[in-house]
């Protein structure tokens, strides 16, 4: 089972943030109304702009900024966010939007979660991000899309596929149309994996995950 690293009684979040923040406000919106079975203990973001610090300044949540330019390498800014992860005793990471790559620490091996809005391993992987991954969809011809919850590991959108969601694509689809319908999904689905992981209803054994769902 995926659990707890903390000896708290609450499961503690860190989410990881590169833009607006849409993820972010959507999980701060599921724990005011209660539905979120974890405190959101961190912000970490690699970008001092960022429009999704504002939602964490408003809801009271301790937020960290981490520029990657101001590190020689990957595995340096990675160790960075890390340590701020430990400091809070953080049980799971998740990504909200944030578009630089990670190397995994031993103690945060399926502890880092992301959502991708396609569904892997289609239209994923470097450069495959926004609306470049809905235009990608639209091009190629595809009835279905949808999004994808994974463990994070040291490459992008590698990590085994915890659970999915699909939507339908119309032949007049734009990327914002697709991508709007993709969100709804998305903000359902990713407070629903991150009650499972903290209600102990996630296990991995190499890639295949075993996951039931907690709305």
């Amino acid at each position: 089972m995926v659990g707890r690293m903390s000896d708290s009684n609450t499961f503690k979040i860190c989410v990881l943030i590169s833009g607006g923040g849409t993820t972010l406000k959507n999980l701060i919106k599921f724990r005011e109304r209660g539905e979120l079975d974890c405190e959101i203990a961190h912000v970490i973001s690699n970008n001092a702009n960022a429009g999704g610090l504002q939602f964490a300044e408003t809801g009271n949540i301790p937020s960290t900024t981490i520029s990657h330019k101001n590190y020689t390498n990957v595995s340096e800014f990675s160790e960075a966010i890390f340590e701020v992860c430990r400091s809070v005793q953080t049980d799971l990471v998740v990504m909200g939007g944030f578009l630089r790559r990670v190397k995994i620490p031993a103690d945060f091996e399926n502890r880092v979660i992301n959502i991708h809005p396609s569904l892997i391993p289609a239209f994923c992987g470097k450069g495959h991000y926004g609306s470049k991954v809905h235009q990608g969809v639209i091009d190629y011809g595809c009835k279905i899309s949808g999004c994808t919850v994974h463990f994070v590991d040291d490459h992008y959108d590698h990590g085994p596929i915890i659970a999915q969601e699909t939507v339908q694509v119309s032949s007049n689809d734009s990327p914002s149309d697709l991508a709007q319908r993709v969100f709804e999904k998305e903000c359902q689905l990713y407070p629903a994996v991150i009650n499972s992981i903290a209600n102990g209803l996630v296990s991995v054994s190499d890639r295949k995950v075993q996951c039931e769902l907690k709305p």
